[in-house]
């Protein structure tokens, strides 16, 4: 999988900045953080300003603050560093009439600038040399071409600003029918953005400025452009070695003389979505994996170079490498590069007519984030889930949960189902992901503990999803759990050795509770219990009561947690033996203690549930060496 983008944030103040912070968080696809003390609800909310925009900045999160210029320049000057890899921040006005790109403006702040100054009415106050003269910045080129030698780009700027000329050389096949410039501007071609600005072309003219695939040197005072046209398809066995496909990758660039900073896509049959020599080429040449069905591959057959009835035989087209090749530039592309073998894998490349945006072509494998959102409260959501749900296409979850992400899942399609619907909402999402589409499963608490995770897991297993959503990727991040949240609301509980035991029998034979229950007492654990009482089920919580009370003091503090995280949390002790079940609800976590653990009231009357480390008459040599 690619790097994914990172996510901008605006950043707000006060109260009265919401309306615009959220607007520009809308317009720009980003998040919406506020300060802590000032503002009520934000995707994020922080204490200290310096150290959240610092923290923003070095993580390269592109920033958009509600303040004045000033007070964000000597915020961000202490760890300004390298001016080619600092993200865009911009300073907007609270009033909304100016912007003003302070950093990252040829990383595009310049352009964030424009974009929000023309939705707000407002006057974007762009100072670059080069964009105020020439209307472009020549080391910024547009989304789909990468410039070669950055680091020239200023001395070249700094000819032309002081009266040079430009001449253009454009790779032949990149040249318009009539190799004219002002026929260029006409053309759907990938030097439009050039010959379009206001640059003093001029063919004699030492300043140069190379458009092309191929990998060239730059001369002096030249600056390289490689256009995003090529696309390298590729075909491996089954668990090919990584190292062996990339190899056979950078060994088709070669043969080609192409540069890999023109290489768009990593493309192939939709059957090696899972295959992990096709991500480690994409990922070394740092462009996404797409991935097309063998019946558009086989659309391609007549412009194969070398088609295989092999092939055909095993996977339904007469050609991967270069059927992926051709597929993805379109029928005004050709292939350049035909098919080239090693032991496990083939690859070929095509180049298109014009640069490609590689979110068009094939689909990606597909993402799963399994998610935990703990409680629900914003300030127990981790940040990983939080970036995760952020960059998500699709949610699916129970209802309750999705309403608990709040601002989180604006614009998001929501895929929502009720309690009692677990398989149904796994197999929504995995086959959503299977579509291509990144989809976090919403779950409450850990993902991973009585939740989502599981089945996910169990489905890749025993079937019952399609062969595309079996190749999806999975990732599970953790959140906050019932007996952690309750164990802090109350102390320290489980100081000990604890374990959980869900009382639900919809899933677990009842006398196989039973058993856990018995073994749990036995042993003297901390025992949190979990889907304590429905509707219909109310004696498996007493049975457990008894039985504990074999085992361990009728003193014994348990703790009711229930809303933990969440608007209505109560939480309060009782005894083991006053445990009434009638107390308890299908949202309360029930937490007892061992029989060391105890209670202790503090200086401001409130009472705390802890469990020693060590066990009566052993803490002093028990907490010996024992790592804190």
């Amino acid at each position: 999988m690619s790097a994914p983008v990172p996510v901008p944030v605006v950043i707000i103040l006060s109260e009265a900045a919401r309306p615009l912070g959220c607007r520009l968080a809308t317009m720009i696809g980003g998040e919406l953080h506020g300060a802590a003390a000032r503002v009520g609800e934000a995707d994020v909310l922080f204490a200290s300003v310096k150290d959240h925009v610092q923290q923003l900045f070095l993580a390269g999160r592109p920033i958009v603050s509600i303040m004045a210029s000033g007070a964000l320049i000597r915020l961000l000057a202490p760890i300004l560093s390298n001016k080619q890899s600092e993200p865009p921040v911009l300073a907007v006005a609270e009033d909304g009439a100016s912007v003003v790109p302070l950093l990252g403006g040829h990383h595009g702040a310049n352009d964030l600038a424009r974009q929000i100054a023309v939705a707000l009415d407002a006057h974007a106050a762009i100072t670059t040399a080069g964009d105020l003269k020439f209307g472009v910045a020549l080391d910024q080129p547009p989304k789909g071409h990468v410039l070669a030698n950055p680091a020239s780009a200023k001395g070249v700027m700094a000819e032309l600003v002081a009266g040079a000329s430009v001449r253009l050389n454009l790779q032949p096949s990149l040249m318009p029918p009539d190799g004219s410039l002002s026929a260029y501007g006409r053309q759907a071609n990938v030097a439009a953005w050039l010959t379009q600005s206001r640059l003093p072309f001029d063919q004699e003219a030492r300043v140069t400025l190379t458009v092309t695939t191929e990998n060239k040197a730059a001369g002096e005072l030249e600056l390289v452009y490689h256009p995003k046209t090529l696309v390298l398809g590729m075909g491996c066995e089954r668990h090919a070695h990584a190292q062996e496909a990339i190899a056979l990758a950078e060994e088709a660039l070669a043969k080609g003389g192409f540069a890999r900073q023109s290489l768009a896509a990593v493309c192939s049959i939709d059957l090696k979505a899972d295959e992990t020599a096709i991500h480690a080429v994409a990922r070394h040449f740092g462009v996404p994996a797409r991935f097309f069905s063998a019946e558009t591959l086989e659309a391609e057959a007549s412009r194969l170079k070398n088609p295989s009835e092999v092939v055909f035989a095993e996977v339904g087209c007469h050609g991967v490498a270069e059927g992926a090749a051709l597929a993805a530039v379109g029928k005004a592309g050709a292939l350049v590069v035909e098919k080239i073998k090693s032991k496990g894998a083939t690859a070929a490349i095509a180049e298109a007519a014009d640069t490609i945006d590689p979110a068009t072509i094939g689909r990606a494998r597909g993402t799963l984030f399994v998610v935990g959102i703990g409680p629900g409260s914003d300030d127990w959501r981790s940040p990983e889930v939080s970036r995760m749900v952020a960059t998500s296409t699709d949610l699916v979850g129970y209802s309750l949960y999705l309403d608990l992400l709040g601002p989180l899942a604006a614009d998001k399609i929501r895929h929502d189902f009720d309690l009692g619907k677990e398989e149904a909402r796994v197999v929504r999402a995995m086959e959503l992901a299977g579509e291509g589409k990144t989809v976090s499963l919403v779950c409450s608490g850990d993902a991973g503990i009585y939740a989502m995770a599981t089945l996910v897991f169990e489905l890749f297993e025993k079937g019952g999803i399609s062969n595309a959503a079996s190749r999806i990727e999975v990732q599970v991040s953790p959140g906050i759990s019932a007996l952690q949240a309750a164990a802090a609301r109350i102390g320290a509980p489980l100081g000990h050795d604890f374990c959980t035991i869900s009382l639900s029998d919809l899933l677990t034979p009842w006398e196989h509770i039973q058993r856990r229950v018995k073994a749990a007492g036995e042993g003297d654990f901390v025992i949190a219990f979990y889907n304590p009482v429905s509707m219909k089920r109310r004696t498996q919580l007493a049975y457990a009561r008894d039985e504990l009370l074999k085992y361990r003091p009728a003193s014994t503090p348990v703790i009711l947690a229930t809303n933990l995280g969440r608007e209505g949390e109560t939480v309060r002790t009782v005894p083991l033996g006053e445990l009434n079940v009638d107390d308890v609800d299908m949202l309360t976590v029930v937490v007892v203690g061992s029989s060391e653990s105890r209670t202790v009231r503090t200086g401001d009357g409130k009472t705390w549930v802890y469990t020693p480390r060590g066990y009566s008459g052993k803490a002093d040599t028990g907490m010996k060496g024992v790592e804190a």
